[in-house]
């Protein structure tokens, strides 16, 4: 397993870590590849009923790992093997995800959390497309079906991140708390979840998939 994606074992919940603080936790292949493996392994491990994912150090994660590109264009940057096998992962994890937001989780890492079926955050959190402004697209419908077209809207075209706050009333985060309070509230609300069967949490997974656009 690649060290950039540490793995945490709490009963029946898995603890993901992005690990790689020195780059804001940015997604290069390697880290991308990690998740994507991660995930498929955890889905199949029927003593794992909830999936948790944070960041090591102050950010949760900057998004893609533009340096390892240099000038590639964005669109084949996400049209990449890697690219499309790591967002398919986190579109149909069939199992409850948590993102606990540590710090700022921007482009990319936006969209992490967009994709997690509940977040919590830390009060130093932060949520933001700032690509937009480098006409870079965004991924903007996991972002909608959250927080509805006209946030979605504001958040995206303005391209200026909004803090925890902001997020709880937005209805993107469930709940904001202390920095040190983060990872064990994030697993204690996936203990709570997990307490239910797993064929129920699959089941109900299931559908919010089949609604994701």
């Amino acid at each position: 397993m690649s060290d950039t994606l540490l793995i945490q074992r709490h009963e029946t919940v898995a603890m993901l870590i992005l690990n790689r603080p020195q780059q804001r936790n940015a997604l290069n292949t390697e880290l991308r590849d990690a998740i994507a493996s991660t995930l498929a392994t955890v889905a199949a491990d029927d003593s794992v009923s909830v999936a948790v994912i944070t960041g090591n150090g102050p950010v949760f994660c900057a998004g893609f790992d533009l340096k390892e590109f240099d000038k590639t264009p964005m669109q084949e940057i996400f049209a990449s093997e890697s690219s499309v096998r790591y967002h398919e992962a986190l579109r149909t994890f069939p199992k409850p995800l948590i993102a606990a937001v540590n710090g700022a989780a921007m482009a990319g890492g936006f969209d992490i959390a967009a994709f997690s079926d509940l977040r919590i955050a830390s009060t130093a959190a932060s949520f933001g497309h700032p690509e937009i402004r480098f006409g870079s697209g965004v991924m903007y419908g996991p972002l909608a079906d959250l927080v509805g077209t006209a946030r979605a809207s504001e958040i995206v075209f303005r391209g200026e991140p909004i803090d925890a706050a902001a997020a709880l009333e937005y209805g993107l985060v469930t709940s904001v708390v202390a920095p040190d309070a983060l990872r064990p509230e994030a697993l204690s609300l996936a203990a709570s979840v997990a307490r239910s069967p797993l064929t129920a949490l699959i089941s109900v997974k299931r559908a919010v998939i089949e609604r994701r656009r």
